[in-house]
């Protein structure tokens, strides 16, 4: 069976002092001079958005709704170690209004449903971090 294609991105990026990065909806469009940690920056941020829709998804999928708006801050980090260059990653995921073994279940099931994390897995080092979460009484 063939997958249905749900979203299509595409970046079009220069090099150099003048570099520059586009997206062809025009979306994101700004300079990108070298050197500069935008992939790590950019990885970050779209780890975060498709991370927070697999919660989203799963909370869903649980038929558990969700008191208020997850949030991740995701670290990308670029390393040079004895085998060349090499990313790790952590995600500090925030989730209120949940109970805390629920809070852990979603995200580690968030996990098996982002492509991003799925794309990761076993390939380079991922920390995730429950950091706050304010159950109901």
């Amino acid at each position: 069976m063939t997958a249905k294609t749900l979203f299509t991105g595409t970046a079009h990026v220069s090099a150099g002092p003048e570099g520059r990065a586009r997206t062809s909806d025009g979306r994101f469009d700004f300079a990108l001079p070298e050197p500069h940690p935008a992939a790590e920056q950019l990885f970050a941020a779209a780890w975060s958005a498709c991370y927070l829709g697999a919660i989203g998804f799963v909370a869903q999928q649980r038929k558990l709704a969700l008191p208020a708006q997850p949030e991740v801050e995701t670290t990308v980090k670029l390393s040079l170690g004895e085998t060349g260059f090499q990313l790790s990653g952590r995600l500090d995921v925030t989730l209120k209004g949940l109970d805390r073994d629920v809070a852990l279940e979603l995200i580690d099931a968030a996990h098996a449903v982002c492509p991003y994390s799925k794309a990761v897995h076993g390939n380079i080092e991922v920390e995730t971090n429950l950091v706050e979460v304010e159950a109901f009484a």
